[in-house]
């Protein structure tokens, strides 16, 4: 991980960060990146919250709120796992290594959590602060001026303006250990499926349905409806 500007004095924390539970019960061993990605949720909630006080005075608690839950989410995890080549370095069972898991969604985003808890562990909260807005800064900056609002409450809104049957939701799919679970939700209108989403908590999936929804045109056409981006 030199290459990423990572250098450990404890190399065995970022070799743990990496190691998914399919290896570690493939090779029948204990260490794998749970533990540390749990550590790391907690670090990266608490850096995003400290950056977000101290740079956006003026934004008021909830305000504050709505823009961490969608910098810690799993679409941004995720984009920092791509801009490191995460997958790359992932230490895999043989069947999720052949089901596609050096790319699948929420391996990835757990394994930048996991390197977050692994980098505060061997060199402290400044270090992992550090890498967390050298990756996340300026996407925290720009939900923080752009669109961070509730995508579920403004579908409900543009369906309601128009029709008196509202949309509502259903997890479609769980996936995944029981402290590291997935959701997938989909966004029902008169019992047809609009979209589906993902995310590690049933919310976040529903909002991800939200905004397939919202972003989608040709969808709110056929219902009738005018994109938000048009009202």
């Amino acid at each position: 991980m030199r290459d990423n500007g990572l250098d450990f004095h404890n190399p065995g924390l970022i070799d743990m960060a990496l190691t998914h539970p399919s290896f570690s019960q493939e090779k029948n061993c204990s260490r794998n990146n749970q533990r540390l990605e749990f550590l790391g949720d907690a670090v990266l909630n608490m850096i995003v919250a400290e950056y977000l006080y101290n740079n956006f005075q003026e934004k008021p608690e909830g305000e504050l709120t709505k823009i961490r839950a969608k910098v810690v989410c799993e679409k941004a995890l995720l984009n920092v796992a791509h801009q490191m080549k995460l997958g790359d370095y992932l230490m895999l069972g043989r069947g999720e290594e052949m089901s596609g898991g050096r790319k699948r969604r929420s391996i990835l985003a757990d394994a930048v959590e996991a390197v977050i808890g692994a980098i505060y562990l061997d060199q402290g909260y400044e270090a992992a602060t550090r890498f967390v807005l050298d990756h996340l800064q300026s996407y925290i900056d720009d939900t923080a001026q752009g669109d961070y609002h509730d995508y579920k409450s403004r579908l409900q809104e543009l369906v309601q303006g128009k029709n008196k049957q509202n949309v509502c939701y259903r997890i479609i799919k769980e996936s995944g250990p029981a402290h590291a679970k997935v959701f997938e939700a989909g966004v029902y209108y008169k019992d047809r499926l609009l979209a589906a989403g993902q995310g590690r908590s049933k919310k976040e999936a529903e909002q991800n349905a939200a905004e397939k929804v919202l972003k989608n045109r040709q969808l709110l056409c056929s219902l009738g409806l005018k994109s938000p981006h048009e009202t």
